[in-house]
């Protein structure tokens, strides 16, 4: 069984120590302790809490009524924009994580995108590669 220790749960979910210690007092996030006598939270019950908010997270924000069938939807800010005449490159910050695209420079202009702007990161991808750290060491 895969265990975290709160620093590392924190990292993980993008949040403090202390909100993982809160989530523990009054949420009734599971824990308990390791051989060293520290707390440790399930890895199943923290992937639990990061679909939970990842859920809430991805609620449309009012700025669209479509439908998609991407699964994969980030919301994020702008943060830098490389454009050329024909060819953009857009850095969002959606979390913890950064996300690149390249799209034309006249759908740049179109979507009205500007470092700041709120934006969504729809990924589809037929291939998605997955990788693992070595066995951790309890």
């Amino acid at each position: 069984m895969t265990q975290y220790r709160i620093s590392e749960a924190a990292q993980l979910l993008g949040v403090s120590d202390d909100t993982i210690r809160r989530w523990i007092a009054a949420e009734g996030l599971a824990v308990s302790l390791d051989d060293a006598g520290r707390q440790v939270v399930r890895g199943a019950d923290l992937a639990q809490r990061a679909q939970e908010r990842a859920q809430q997270a991805q609620q449309p924000q009012g700025r669209s009524d479509s439908v998609s069938s991407a699964r994969n939807r980030m919301v994020g800010l702008v943060t830098r924009i490389v454009s050329d005449t024909v060819m953009s490159q857009v850095e969002l910050q959606c979390g913890p994580h950064r996300i690149v695209s390249l799209m034309s420079t006249e759908a740049v202009r179109d979507l009205g995108l500007e470092v700041g702007s709120l934006a969504a990161a729809v990924i589809k991808a037929t291939m998605v590669i997955v990788e693992s750290p070595k066995e951790r060491t309890q």
